[in-house]
């Protein structure tokens, strides 16, 4: 075969080739309480991800469990507390905080940051996904999924994640009394957009309470099949949009 050929049969392949998982950000979901001693590691950890680019979506979901001691999170979410708990059926074990959990398929202690990235880097190399996308139109978000590339028994869920960039607590009582804890992408809001059986499909929906959003493809075992945020330049028009 000529070369010239060689490279257009080589291109053509290339188009006609499923979506690598690295053409979508691995989503690393956190559990984590500003009541839990053990937990600022994590938050830290969590914080370095969400500043090292765009293949990497964490999420710091903030549990209710710590709540009953004598600081309540501000940030703690009842959606937050039954995800992880449907994460522990699917995984195996009990719920923890910090809890790191990969793209829905491995969870490990957030603050262990080898085992983190190398469960990110697998996550990488772990096959096609489903293509996303998330973009403003007026004052609602318009969230496009698209056709099969990965099998889903039993289809999978669209999930719409609301939450905020950055805060800054200081913490006034409880294991972290006197700290200042620096947080990063903090879920504020869970809202389940629908079903998805593998056809292309739309959704429109209200923004959800949150700075900023993202949008999850998730397997009815916990695996996440796609995932996509809002671009910075989006976020910004989307809260305009509600001025």
């Amino acid at each position: 075969m000529r070369p010239a050929l060689m490279i257009s049969v080589a291109l053509l392949c290339a188009g006609l080739a499923p979506a690598a998982a690295a053409e979508r950000p691995v989503v690393v979901e956190l559990f984590t309480s500003q009541s839990c001693s053990s937990c600022p590691p994590a938050e830290a950890l969590i914080g370095r991800l969400a500043q090292a680019g765009s293949d990497v979506l964490p999420l710091a979901f903030h549990v209710t469990y710590w709540d009953h001691l004598n600081w309540r999170d501000p940030y703690s979410l009842p959606a937050a507390t039954a995800r992880q708990e449907a994460y522990a059926a699917h995984l195996g074990g009990s719920s923890y905080t910090p809890q790191a959990v990969i793209d829905g398929r491995t969870g490990l202690v957030g603050s262990d940051e080898a085992g983190l990235r190398g469960a990110i880097a697998r996550a990488r190399a772990g096959g096609s996904a489903v293509p996303l996308t998330l973009a403003p139109d007026a004052d609602r978000l318009v969230a496009r999924v698209g056709a099969a590339t990965v099998a889903a028994p039993g289809g999978a869920r669209v999930l719409l994640v609301g939450f905020d960039p950055s805060h800054t607590t200081r913490v006034l009582r409880g294991e972290n009394a006197g700290r200042t804890i620096d947080q990063a992408n903090i879920v504020r809001s869970l809202r389940d957009l629908g079903r998805w059986s593998g056809a292309a499909v739309t959704f429109t929906s209200a923004r959800p309470e949150g700075e900023t959003a993202a949008l999850l493809l998730q397997a009815g075992d916990g695996r996440i099949l796609g995932a996509a945020r809002l671009e910075p330049a989006d976020a910004a028009k989307a809260r305009e949009a509600l001025r």
